[in-house]
Formats: C-alpha cells, structure tokens, sequence
C-alpha cells in the first residue's frame, strides 16, 4: 500500500525475548481478543482463550490455541465471567500461561487484577498496578495534570459519593455537567445532565453502570463543554522514562459517549494545538513514569483551547486506525514491553514515527439508528464484509449464524479504512459500508453512511455532540434486505403453502411461459418489441387534450376496442388475483399488438385494494411501471364516484387528491359511475377527473330490460335522462356500463340507436358480460348502432362472467366499415400468452364452465357472480348456489330493485346471503325486519350511506332496519370534514419512516387497515411483486433453481434444497436454500405446529397504554406497582442491555391495571411491560 519504516517484522527482528513467554492469555472476548491472539500468533506465540457459558459458541473461541470457560453455566453472569479474577488466574497457571493481556474494558483497568497477575508470577501485559491505579483513577489523573500544569475542565477535586455533593458542585459551576466514572471508559457510567429533574435519575443510572461494567461505582463530575472536538494521543513507554506518542486521534463522533467513528491524524486541526496537545501528552505520561500503551484524552473547544480528560491506562478500541498511519502494530510493542524491551530496542524514537495517509474507522454495532439507537439481538442469517485496497477488519461476532445476545457489547466489527488522503479514505471507507451486507439484526450502517456523506463530516468539522445536534443525519435510507425477505416468504410458503385468500391448490402450470412474437405491417419479420411502439391514440391525448381526444374517436370510421384482459376479465373469472409481474411481461407486446386500441382498461376497481389486500403489491406501482412499458395506448380506470375506488364515502378532498396522483402517475381515461345512478354522487367524480385533466367518461349503469315493455322502471326514457344530465355536466366521453350482461342485442340497438339520434357528437363506449352468453351478438349491435368504442377481452380470458371474445368480434368485423384497427393475428398472439398465463391462476377459478342465462332473472354483475360463488363455499353454502341466486333476485326486490354494482351489488349479495344461511324468505324479512341483525352494508345502505336509488328507498322495511340510526338523505360525503392529509402523512412517516410517498398517504386515507396490514407484510417480506407466480403461490420442487429478477442487472439465483424437522420448543422449521451459490437457512414458523414454548404477551401498538420492552434486554428495576397511579413520563423499569441501562417511562396518564415483569426477567422488544388505563 505505502512505505513504512517501523512494521510489525521490525518489532520482531528487534527482540529476542520470546524464549521465556511462550504462552499467552486475553482475559477478555470478541474483537480485541481476536486481535491480540493474530498478533500473538504472528510472533510465534501459543494463545488462550477464556469464555463464559454464554459465550460458548462464540468466534474468539476458536480463534485462540486453547479456549476454556470460567466456571459453570450457573456460577457466574455473563459480565461476571471476565470479572472472575481469581477463576482467571487459577486457568493460567493451569495452563501455563506466561503473559495475560486484558484487552479493554472489563479488567483492563483493574489495578488489583494486574497484582494477581504478578503475584502469580505472570506478566501482565500493561501498565504497573500503581500506573493502573493513578491513571485508571480519572481523579488521580486529574491531579497529575493540574501538577504538570496541563488545563483540565473543571471538575470535583475527588469521588463523588452522594447527590448532595453533586448538588454542591452543581451550586457553584452550573448546568450543564457531566457524570462520569472514576474507573474505566467506553462511555459506560457516564451522564451528561443539564437540568435538576433529570439530575437523581442520570447520577444514580451513572454509578450503577459503573459498578456493571467495571466492578467500581466511584463517579466524579465535570463541568460539560458544548460542541468540544475529542483529540487522543496514542502514547507508548516503556517504563525507563522514555515515552514517545504516535499522534493524535480524533474520536469526536460519538453517541452516548461511545466513539462512532475516528479519524486519524485530525482533520482541520491547528499546528500549534496539535503541538501543544502531543507534547502535553507525552509530560504527563513522563511525570507518572508510565510503562505499555495508553491513550491521553483532551478536549478542544471552539476557541482552540484543549484541556485534558483522562489517561486511559490500555489498548483503545480505536488503535488501529493508528497503526494504519504509522506502520507500528501497537499490541506487538505492548507484548514487547511487557518482556522487558526498551522502546529503543524496538527502533521506536519519537524522530523516526511520522503519519503517512489518513485513516477512517467505523464501529459496525448492532444498534438501531431509527429506534434511538437500541441494541438488537438475534441470529444473524447473512452476513457478506467488505474488503479489498486499504480495507481492514477487526470482528468478533461477524459471521452466519452468530447469536448476537445483549449481555455484550453491541459491536460486530470494526472497519478501518486508508487512504493517502482525507477524502480518499471517506471514499474508501463509504465504499466498504456499501458492500457490508448484514442480516437477521438491525445494524448501524445506514446511519453510518448517512453520517460518512454529510457535508460537516467530509469538511471535517465535527464535534462530540455532532449526532445529537444533527437530527438530518436520521433520514436513513434503510437497508432493503431484498433476498433475505424474499427468501422468507418462500420459506414461509416451503412449510406454510400460500396465504393468499381464496387460493384452491397451486398452479398447475409449471412450464416456462412462452412469449408471443408480434409481426411487422412490412412483412413478415417480427417485432423488435424493446423498442417504441408506433403512436397511439394516447399521443393525441397528450398533445391535444381531452376534448380533441373524444372528438377524434368520434370521427374515426370503424369501431374501437377497450382490452380488458387487465382489469375485469380478471377480476370476474379470477377473483382479481392476477399479479402486476404478468402484465409486465406481456406489456411490451400488448403496446404493439394493439396500438390503435382505445384503451386498456388496468387499474382502480377492486384491483387496489385487492393488490395491497391478497397480493400483497402497491397498486401505484402497477400504474407507473407499466405506463412506462405502454406509452403509446390510453389507460383506463374504473372510478366508483364519491367512493373512488373504495366502498364507501370519503372527504371531497381525498376524491380530488386521488385523481390527481392517478392522472400524474400515467392515468388517462376516469370511467366515472355510481352504483345507484346518483348523479349527485357522480358530480363529485366528474370535476375532480376534470381538474386532474384526465378524459371524463361518465357511465350509466345498465339494469333491467328496455327490451321488455313488462320491465317499467328503468326504461328508455330513463336512461335518456340520465344521458342528459350526465351531457349538461361537460362530459368527454359516454359510457354504458352492462355490468350483469343483461343488455341483449335488441336493447342495445334501440339504446345506443337512441343516444346516437340525440347526440350526435358524444362518444359513446359499450361494456357489458357475457353471463347470459350473448355478449358477441351485443357488441356487435352496439357498434352497428352507432357505439365508438365496445369492451372486449382477449379470448382466453374472455366469455362466461367476463367481456366477450375480442377474437370473435375483430374477425366479425375485420373487412366491413367498422373495423377495429386490430390485427386477428396479433389478437391470436397475445392469447397464446394468456392461455398459459390463466393456468397460473387456476387455484383462483370459480369453476364457472358454461353461459347462464338465469342472470336475466337475478342481474348478478359478472364480477360478484364468481365472488359470490366463492364465499357461498367458504360459508358451507356452495350446495345452495341455486337458492342464492333466487335469493339475490328476492333480496335485490327488498332493496326496491337498485341498479346492483360494487358496492349496492355487495348489499343485495350479503343481504341473499343472509337470507339463505338464516333460511329466510322475502316475507320473513319484511315481517321479522324490526328484529333481525342485518349485515352492516345493508343497514347502511338503507340509511342512505350509498347515495339515494331511484325510486327512493322502499317504506316502512327501511324504517324497520334503521329503527333509532341517522338517515342519510343527500350526498354522503358533503356532509364530511376535509381529511388533513398532511397530518395524516406525518402520522405514516413517523410509523413507517420517511420511505412513505404521497401516493400511499391516499392508499391509507382510503383503505387505512389495508394499508397498515400491507405495510406489516412489505416489512416482513420485502417487495414480493418480483417473485415469479409459480413460485408466489407455490412451493418449488426440492433441487429446483429458479431466478428472480429485483431490478435490471439484478438477478437472484435460488435453489431450494431442504426443510428440516420442527423444532419443538419454538415451532419453527428452517428451510435451506441455496442463494447464488451460498448456503441460506431461513427460521420459519410452523402454523399447524403446537408449540410448547411460553411466550410473553406482546404489547399492542394500537394502545398506548400498553408500554412494550423498547428493546431486548434484562429487567433490572421495576418501579411500577399494580393500582399506583402515574404520569405521561414517570419511570416504569430500568431495562439493561449490552452493558447500557434505559429507563423505561410511561407513554400516558393513568392507572396501571396490570404489571408483566419482575427483576431478572429477560425481554424481547415489544413484550408487554404494564398495562395503563385511563383514570
């Protein structure tokens, strides 16, 4: 990398000592254990390690010559193992140990441990006792400086026992101050306080974290700077008077007084400061005749004042990035030393270290950067460093598999980067995060990304509150997991099958699908389709507007097509499960194959909340994506009025903000209806499509018979006026919507024949079903009588509840003046692709084989005719389909004979429903009416919450279901106060983080529950919209690889390879897969497993009385006593986790009705703690 004159070879060439110590012991674990035992190793030495029980599948373990554990399982704690001096020592000379060295932290700092170590006749490897004593003392050290005139913050003079000397030293210096602990460091036993309330808490917390961590609760206290930079001096000496430093550090970055990040040398640091820092160091470490490493503290505030903090007599976390800038392997000189060598026997004068470069390290934790930095605990899946030109690792439990538990500290690697210049180094050091891959624990790398980016950070002006003051250092861009969740759900699905709602078996296609090839106009070669399709009917709309638009469609000279194999032909024959992936496959072709069709029909409907609901997708992506891949043909969308796309009524203001996102977001065509005809209803609709500047096409909805004179109440003259009315209000566009099927040929000749006599100029746009089998011969009629545009779907997903055969009608009118534009051959093409695409969803078929004429009688819509068919099964009724279609054709008359589409469909199909389970005929309903339950969408529905039906709402049965509710006699949404969406938005930032779009706020303030529950999915699974459908509602083949694609360029690779037995005491299987070639093993619960593990109850988020565990952790204090009352903020336990104590308050005011815990007590995040209630 560069040129060093002192490396580790010169320190071993320079001595010959390691005849008489052999044998070396790290009375410590993790990642400084690793690192002294490679050092011990490289100089030919024999290493020991030593572990507790909870330790015991730890990596230090094996790392090391020999491992043996202090004590049994249930001698010692897990700290208290590597505070067990004695049981330490008597190891060692069992062993024949000739040199321990104690790391940091635990007894590193403990003068009495490094007696025993003499008196025992082993070398320890540090200071003398008495240097220990002095300096490990911050008030001995303290002491020392003011003797060696060096300037220190002000401070006690000594320990500080009680709150009332605090009180005293506050009474002179003021607020803010900090606590900190007379023995050790790491930011452990320290507490900066800067008010009285907080004072007897943080003092209290200080000494017993102190009395934790390093067996000695001594605290004093300092006087607090604001925004001081954090300089150390690395020192070495060698106890003969001679000291050199290797200079400076600078640790700034930190967050609870533990350092996040360290820069060597510091950055922006003024000479003469430096100069002054370095030589004060080296005085006092010269005045306490200090021998081994240690590391002189000072701070520098914004006037370039520096005063000293303490001497940390050991090795520092932050060594390495040291021995990056100045070649010297630091733990090599402490074990020469320690054998007796001078620092001129190791060619180590201060003339000769010089700085080359800059180096970067950053603490990889398990912490939680978005949860306030709490310490996550689990199993860690994957786990994929960083590596490469001046990269360095220093881990300790970074590798699959590693129970990270929150007995230790939560560091999992350290990453330390070089470069010949600062800015080099940070993009060195950004670049190894990047390639971290962890998972299985939250981690901090994001934030440390965050924080490696940032403006101060790369000018180097930084200071130790940096974090703290730097709230935009929190917008994480989370880490996406991908794999790791996708991997998941097919686990889940491995040992669970599939969750979706409605699903019969699995596909029984398992093929791969083969796609279509679109031929040229030119001739015979086909379509390149990658590249742009030829202009569309969208490309006048763009560049002329609605109205040019509905004005060209009126003067085209044949008749044009609506596809609606994207939206209702699905959403009638397969429950509308067909997934975004397979219209992204096929998209390309569709936008040459049909690229003079009117539109597509692809989204709103019940295709919204079912993608979120049962296919766990985000409807907007579906619309963006594909708009992308379709540029050329119109995108239609069926919009319920004042119920969007929803099934009920919602604020003026989300109507208007939801139309607008789908117009941005590439909608063009708003078939905008309501499901009794309520023009009042559909006003709302018709001007929120005309300010979001999309095409109006208003639609009548088509019930009964104009053919039949016996059928009177929706007649000709009915629907005339309902044109008119829809005309006045500036429409673009006519649609008839026959959503039963039930317009026969002859209605819709005398229908459209009429509209067309009346008006001349408005387009008109014919959709109906072929339920009743006359679908063809319909669409025919409408288009000879006149219609602009007719619905089709491609003929294998076309017939029985769907839209008639596209196929059919393009071939009837191919050579006549109506032509659609659309080649038969392309038409064909594209349903080679469905004919394999529908048997991917043939766990979905309602099992509807044949036309049914009976529609005319019970005027199902084709949709709720397959759904309805589906619940009649899932309710044990399937037998009874016939009753309940005479049942629907009863309960349709109790509602007064409505126009029946989502959602007065839904009414008459609970209310048949209800009828048949309860076994009540329609006089049973009109005699019983004051007594029975009804279903809440029928009671609301005759309250008037749907909107007014023609012909009102039948009397006295309406009076009789009501009783006492309010009725609802206008629109149902004038009445509703605006939705505060920017509220409702922070709301969901602050629940979900800051990933959450404009788009998902309308999501929510439609179908709050179903967004909520498909966030919870999305953050358990990831985006599962990628994983191809044989494998989403599927499981794969044992020794079956497969691909999935996450984006272009990147590809996963997977083979499923095993699962294995159940584990009885957590009910969970692992599956094994194989991820681009490496091992993964996924922990999956087994739903039909009784587990016998007791589980904690879990504090519901919905209740905010309910205090859940903010992290993993021990109960160390409880303060909450069932019927004692208590205040938003008052302390509830004391939780302690990885060395770290948090004081647990309550959320709210109130009565605590129920307390969970005791001390000792081991807690998972989100376990209940206590239950409040309002008092």
């Amino acid at each position: 990398m560069h040129e060093r004159e002192h490396s580790v070879d010169s320190i071993r060439q320079s001595s010959q000592i390691f005849g008489q110590f052999e044998k070396l012991l790290v009375a410590n674990r993790g990642e400084i254990a690793i690192r002294v035992f490679r050092t011990a190793h490289e100089l030919s030495m024999k290493t020991v390690a030593i572990f507790s029980f909870e330790d015991r599948l730890s990596m230090h373990r094996y790392k090391a010559d020999e491992a043996y554990q202090v004590g049994s399982s249930n001698v010692y704690t897990p700290v208290g193992a590597y505070l067990a001096q004695d049981e330490i020592i008597r190891i060692a000379k069992l062993r024949g140990v000739t040199m321990i060295h104690p790391g940091y932290g635990f007894l590193a700092e403990n003068a009495e441990f490094a007696r025993k170590v003499e008196a025992a006749g082993i070398t320890f490897i540090g200071p003398t006792p008495d240097i220990i004593e002095k300096m490990g003392d911050k008030t001995k050290a303290r002491e020392l400086a003011i003797q060696c005139g060096v300037p220190v913050v002000p401070g006690t003079p000594g320990p500080v026992s009680t709150l009332e000397e605090a009180k005293a030293f506050i009474d002179e210096h003021g607020y803010p101050i900090i606590v900190k602990a007379a023995m050790g460091g790491g930011g452990r036993g320290m507490r900066v306080i800067r008010d009285e309330k907080s004072l007897p808490d943080s003092f209290e917390r200080a000494k017993s974290e102190a009395l934790s961590a390093f067996g000695d609760g001594t605290v004093f206290l300092e006087r607090f700077l604001d925004k001081p930079r954090h300089i150390e001096v690395q020192l070495l000496a060698d106890g003969a008077g001679n000291v050199i430093h290797l200079f400076e550090r600078d640790c700034s970055v930190q967050r609870r007084h533990q350092k996040v990040v360290e820069v060597a040398p510091a950055v922006n640091l003024n000479a003469s400061v430096r100069d002054a820092i370095l030589d004060d160091a080296v005085k006092l470490a010269k005045a306490a005749n200090y021998r081994n490493a240690g590391t002189a503290e000072f701070l520098v505030d914004s006037e370039d004042r520096h005063y000293f903090i303490e001497i940390n007599p050991r090795i520092q976390v932050e060594h390495t990035i040291t021995e990056e800038i100045t070649g010297i392997d630091i733990v090599a000189a402490q074990i020469h030393i320690a054998g007796g060598s001078l620092l001129s026997d190791l060619n180590l004068t201060q003339e000769k270290i010089n700085t080359q470069g800059f180096a970067i390290q950053c603490r990889i934790t398990t912490e939680d950067p978005a949860q306030n930095f709490q310490p996550d605990t689990g199993k860690i899946e994957v786990y994929r460093s960083a590596g490469g030109n001046g990269v360095r690792l220093d881990g300790g439990a970074g590798y699959v598999g590693a129970i990270i538990t929150p007995h230790y500290d939560s560091l999992l690697v350290k990453c330390t980067c070089w470069g010949d210049t600062y800015e080099v180094a940070r993009r060195k050091i950004l670049r190894a995060l990047i390639e971290f891959r962890v998972r299985g624990v939250k981690t901090n790398i994001p934030f440390l990304q965050r924080l490696i980016t940032h403006d101060a950070f790369m000018k180097g002006e930084i200071w130790t509150t940096f974090i703290d003051d730097t709230p935009d250092l929190f917008r994480l861009v989370e880490s996406k997991n991908r794999a790791q969740k996708i991997l998941k759900y097919l686990g889940d699905i491995v040992v669970n099958g599939s969750s979706i709602k409605g699903q019969i078996g699995e596909p029984v296609f398992k093929g791969e699908i083969l796609y279509p090839e679109i031929r040229s106009l030119a001739g015979p070669e086909s379509v390149d389709v990658c590249v742009p399709p030829e202009h569309g009917w969208r490309h006048i709309l763009v560049e002329k507007g609605p109205e040019a638009f509905a004005k060209a469609v009126r003067e085209y000279n044949g008749v044009l097509i609506m596809d609606t194999t994207w939206r209702d032909a699905h959403q009638s024959l397969l429950a509308t499960r067909v997934r975004t992936i397979d219209l992204l496959n096929i998209a390309p072709h569709t936008a040459h194959a049909l690229a003079n069709a009117y539109s597509l029909e692809m989204w709103g409907g019940a295709t919204f909340d079912v993608a979120m609901r049962f296919l766990y997708e985000d409807p907007w992506d579906r619309l963006s994506k594909l708009r992308a891949l379709v540029p050329n043909i119109p995108f239609q969308m069926l919009l319920r009025g004042a119920n969007a796309v929803g099934y009920t009524s919602y604020p003026d203001n989300v109507i208007y903000d939801f139309c607008q996102k789908a117009k941005d977001h590439g909608m063009d065509i708003f078939r905008i209806f309501d499901s009794l005809n309520y023009i009042e209803n559909m006003k709302l609709g018709i001007d929120a499509v005309k300010k979001a500047g999309g095409v109006v096409e208003a639609a009548i909805c088509y019930t009964g018979d104009i053919s039949n004179p016996n059928k009177k109440k929706f007649d000709l003259e009915y629907y005339l006026n309902l044109t008119e009315q829809l005309v006045n209000l500036g429409i673009h566009v006519l649609g008839i919507k026959d959503m039963a099927g039930l317009l026969k040929p002859e209605a819709a000749k005398l229908l459209i024949g009429s509209i067309r006599k009346k008006w001349p100029d408005l387009p008109i746009h014919v959709h109906t079903h072929d339920t009743g089998g006359t679908g063809v011969a319909s669409m025919l009629a409408s288009a000879l009588a006149g219609a602009d545009v007719i619905d089709l779907a491609i003929d294998s997903m076309s017939g029985t509840t769907s839209q008639p055969s596209m196929g059919a009608v393009v071939s009837a009118l191919e050579h006549t003046d109506l032509g659609t534009g659309i080649r038969l051959e392309d038409v064909h093409a594209l349903n080679g692709y469905w004919e394999q695409a529908r048997k991917l969803y043939s766990c979905f078929e309602a099992g509807v084989l044949s036309a049914d004429s009976s529609v005319y009688e019970h005027e199902m819509p084709g949709g709720q005719y397959t759904n309805l068919m589906f619940q009649a099964s899932q309710l044990g009724l399937g037998k009874q389909w016939n009753e309940i279609k005479k049942a629907y054709t009863e309960a349709n008359k109790l509602c007064g004979d409505i126009v029946k589409v989502t959602p007065s469909s839904k009414v008459v199909g609970d209310l048949a429903q209800f009828m048949v389970t309860n076994k009540l005929k329609y006089q049973d309903v009109i005699s019983r009416a004051k007594t029975l339950n009804f279903p809440t969408s029928v009671v609301e529905f005759f309250q008037g919450y749907l909107g007014q039906p023609y012909g009102g709402l039948p009397e006295p049965l309406r009076s009789d279901i009501i009783r006492d509710l309010p009725r609802i006699d206008r629109r149902p949404g004038s009445t509703m106060k605006p939705l505060n969406l920017s509220e409702l938005k922070a709301e969901l930032v602050s629940k979900y983080g800051r990933s959450i779009r404009d788009v998902d706020v309308v999501s929510a303030s439609i179908y709050p529950k179903v967004f909520a529950e498909y966030r919870e999915i999305l953050e358990k699974y990831g985006d599962v919209s990628v994983i191809p459908t044989r494998y989403f509602l599927g499981k794969p083949e044992i020794g079956e690889e497969f691909s999935i694609q996450l984006e272009e360029g990147v590809t996963l690779i997977i083979k499923y390879l095993a699962v294995g037995p159940l584990n009885a005491s957590t009910g969970k299987r692992e599956v094994f897969f194989e991820l681009n070639g490496e091992a993964r093993a996924i922990a999956v619960t087994d739903t039909s497993a009784a587990v016998i593990h007791e589980h904690r109850e879990k504090a519901n988020p919905g209740n905010p009385g309910e205090i859940g565990a903010p992290m993993s952790g021990v109960v160390i204090e409880v303060r909450a006593q069932e019927g004692a009352e208590v205040k938003d903020g008052d302390p509830i336990c004391v939780l302690s986790a990885m060395k770290m104590e948090t004081i647990v308050t309550s959320a709210v005011s109130g009565k605590i009705e129920y307390v969970a815990i005791k001390e000792s007590d081991s807690l998972n995040a989100g376990d209940l703690i206590v239950r409040i209630v309002k008092i």
